[in-house]
Parts: structure tokens; sequence; C-alpha cells
């Protein structure tokens, strides 16, 4: 009962957030004819949000260690709300970047603090499991976010639907609140020099180091490719509706539900066998990569088969979080994560702008669009291996030492 009653607010507003991150994936092409935006402009202003995210991570995690999760995530989810308003009212490309930063700024607790609570009530293998849990709740909202989105357009303007999730949010911040209860027994905040020392600590700690690369490159890198270029190499590379693109992201959502549901059943079962957390990471990691390069080469013309691959196998990403924070104490879990996920936010930024920037350098020196695409991606791929080779060699050295 007390896992439920933790669990569904968490989820629900993580629900919101995904959806929220991933929406401009189908109403990008739509902003793009209306505002006549370029690549570099629609990264831009879908990595705002991203911005925003990742600038409120630090404070966030002093926030959530001093005053809890239940308090701190309700509190923002009013600003994604007001934000969620500002977008749907906003007439140009600085009001739209502005109001999609502030509600970037809002739901940037949705997860974090699920951790916070989560680490304050259950065991690490539990965690685990809950980790996949509120996973499977986000990628919901990115499969909402897809072809039920698309289809609403179909009915509504995207302004009308910005309103209503404006007031879905709104709902969600006074259920959290009024249900989320605290955790008994909690010990007092240490002064707020003390916790930030503590994130110094974090930025120090060798441990950290072996997983921020793969926070930039891996996690954020893939929430770039989700939330908007994917839609893009679907359309213009292989040659695609949006109709049809959305339908291969809403294949891919799916399939990633299915990854996140996989993680929560196995992860504490396959713990008793010796399988930790750290290995799913590195296996589903790696066979991303792998999927990514097919997609790349395009030596198969299996689309779907392809996307819902490089969903399932991504989703092992959020193992990251739980693995990297058991490194710490309890007291700095929150933290540990929230500065993990600045990395992750500063990542997702910036290849999310610059595979723009990449692919508008790459279209004006008279490269043809496929090109433009592939060379952007290659980027990605190339950072992304790297980072996975960082984690076996630092692994590795630990194990050694």
């Amino acid at each position: 009962m007390l896992q439920i009653r933790l669990f569904l607010p968490f989820a629900a507003a993580y629900f919101l957030s995904y959806h929220f991150r991933t929406a401009n994936a189908v109403i990008g092409p739509v902003l793009s004819e209306e505002m006549f935006l370029g690549a570099a402009d629609l990264g831009l202003l879908t990595s705002a949000y991203f911005l925003a995210f990742g600038a409120a991570q630090l404070p966030l995690g002093v926030l959530l260690d001093r005053f809890g999760a239940r308090r701190v995530e309700a509190a923002l989810l009013l600003i994604a709300a007001a934000g969620a308003a500002l977008f749907a009212c906003g007439h140009g490309i600085g009001t739209l970047a502005f109001a999609r930063g502030l509600i970037g700024l809002g739901v940037s607790a949705c997860l974090m603090a699920s951790f916070k609570s989560f680490s304050q009530w259950f065991p690490l293998e539990r965690q685990a499991a809950l980790t996949g849990w509120i996973m499977t709740s986000g990628t919901l909202g990115a499969l909402a976010a897809s072809t039920p989105l698309n289809a609403a357009l179909q009915f509504a303007t995207w302004r009308e639907i910005f309103f209503a999730l404006s007031a879905a949010t709104l709902m969600v911040a006074g259920w959290l609140f009024f249900s989320v209860p605290d955790k008994p027994g909690t010990p007092t905040p240490q002064p707020l020099s003390a916790q930030w020392s503590g994130i110094r600590r974090v930025l120090t700690d060798r441990h950290f180091w072996r997983f921020a690369p793969l926070g930039f490159a891996n996690i954020g890198g893939f929430m770039a490719i989700q939330s908007l270029w994917s839609s893009a190499w679907l359309m213009h590379v292989n040659g695609h509706s949006r109709a049809v693109a959305a339908n291969h992201l809403a294949a891919m959502s799916a399939a990633m539900v299915a990854g996140y549901i996989l993680i929560g059943l196995l992860a504490t079962g396959l713990s008793r066998h010796g399988i930790g957390p750290i290995h799913l990471l590195k296996w589903g990691l790696t066979l991303a990569l792998l999927t990514l390069l097919l997609i790349i080469s395009q030596v198969s013309d299996q689309h779907y088969l392809l996307w819902i691959g490089y969903g399932v196998f991504s989703s092992s990403g959020t193992l990251a979080y739980s693995v990297m924070s058991a490194g710490f104490p309890v007291a700095l879990s929150g933290r540990a994560n929230t500065t993990l996920n600045l990395i992750v936010f500063i990542g997702a930024f910036g290849l999310q702008w610059g595979m723009g920037i990449v692919i508008d350098f790459f279209l004006a020196h008279g490269n043809a669009t496929e090109i433009a695409h592939r060379n952007a991606f290659l980027m990605l791929f190339v950072l992304q291996a790297a980072a996975c080779f960082w984690l076996l060699i630092s692994e590795r050295r630990t194990a050694r030492s």
C-alpha cells in the first residue's frame, strides 16, 4: 500500500515531464512551418527545456535533501503549469523558448524527487525495480506524445493542447502534495554550507566520473534524438510522412515501456544470481550503440525494428542513477543523482542544439539533407562509443585497485 501511495503521484508527474520533453518531436514540424524555423532554431527552441532543467539540478539536490521530495516537486510543478500556459499563448521564438524553459524548470524534480523518496523508504534492490516502473510511466508520456499527439492535432491546435497540459499539471501538483507521506524520523537537514560541500564531494569523487561521460553522451544524447531528431531522421532521411514518423516514435516508446517493465521485473531477481544493475547497464547501452550504428548505416530497411531496438536498449541507461548513487551515503543520494542529472541535461541541451548546427552547416555547404543528418548522427555515435569505453576502462581500474 505504501509503495503504491508513493509511486502513483510520482509516476503521474514523470508522465507529464516526459510528455513535455518529447512533444516537440511531433509539434516541431508544425512550429517550423508556422514560424519559419531552421534546424538550429528548432534545436535551440526544443533544447531550452533541457537547459533550464539542467541548470536546476544542483540547487535541486540541496532542496530535496533539505525540504523533501513532496514539497519541492509540488511547488515546481506550479511553475511547469505556468510555463505550459505561456507556451500556449506564445507568438515568437523568444516567448516560446522562455516558456519551454519554464516547463523544463518546473518538471526538473519529477524523476529526482521520486529517486530521493525511494532511497528513503526502500533498499537498493527494490529501488532498481521501482526505477524501472517509474521510467515506464515516463515512457508512457513519450508514447502519448507520438501517434496520440499527432492524432490530437487533427482536432485541436497545439495551443489548446498545451492549455490542457497546464491544467493537468496543476492537478498532479495538488495530488502529489496532499498524498505523498514524509519519512518519519528523517534526520535534521545539514546547514546549507555543509550541503554545498556535499556537492563538491560528489564532483571530486572518481566514482561519480565513471558515469558522468555516459550521462552526457548516452543518456543525454538519447534524449536529444528521442525528443527531436528521431522524427527529423525518419522524415528527411527515410522519407516518411509526419504521421508515419509519429507511428515509429510510438512503437519505440511502447518498446521502451516493455524495456522498463523488464528492468522492474528482473533487476531484483537477477541481483540474487550475481547479475547486478551495472551489468544490465553495460549490456543494454552496448546493444543501443550497435542499433544506432545500424540506423545510421541503413543496411536494413526494417525501420520499425531498428527504432524499437534502439528504444529498448537505451532504456537501460536509467540504471546509471541507482548504480552511481549507491556509491554514496543515503544522505547524499539526492545531490548525487541531481549532479548526474545536470550532466545528462547539459548533454541533452548541447547535443540537441549541436546536431542542429551540424545539419545546418552541411546543408549550407551544398550537402544533401540525408548526408547532413547522417553526419550529425555519426558525431553522436562517436561520443557515445567513447563514453561506453570509458565506463569499461574505469571499472577495470577500480576492480584492480
